[in-house]
């Protein structure tokens, strides 16, 4: 994008149930600090900045499916993180209150879904 210049911000919208929860989930996995929270919104950034995950209030909030099945609410996107212990990362997820999905499409990838139903990876990659 050619507006776009160093130093610019950009990130993803996330839309939950009780956003203010699920940014406190992300901000304890990922060690990243809440920067702002008014009502149907919170927002959850690394100290360097520059990214960011703002969580939004949705009504009638659908959890999505996974793995997908017709008629059901898909997931349309989703996080993957690079950690460097699979299980580690896995049983502190599962501490924040994250769950394990039953279906796991690869060795070395594990997919859970956060506390509002949304799926993310946790990818274990040794390079």
């Amino acid at each position: 994008m050619r507006s776009r210049t160093a130093g610019m911000w950009w990130g993803a919208a996330v839309e939950a149930p009780d956003p203010g929860a699920l940014a406190r989930f992300y901000s304890d996995l990922l060690g990243w600090p809440i920067g702002h929270e008014e009502p149907g919104t919170a927002i959850v950034a690394p100290a360097q900045g520059g990214v960011y995950l703002v969580f939004q209030q949705a009504t009638d909030y659908q959890a999505p499916v996974w793995p997908p099945v017709d008629g059901r609410q898909r997931p349309m996107m989703h996080l993957d993180f690079q950690v460097g212990d699979l299980d580690a990362a896995v049983a502190d997820a599962v501490a924040l209150g994250a769950s394990l999905a039953a279906d796991q499409p690869q060795e070395n990838v594990r997919v859970l879904l956060d506390p509002a139903g949304h799926p993310f990876c946790l990818c274990f990659d040794e390079d």
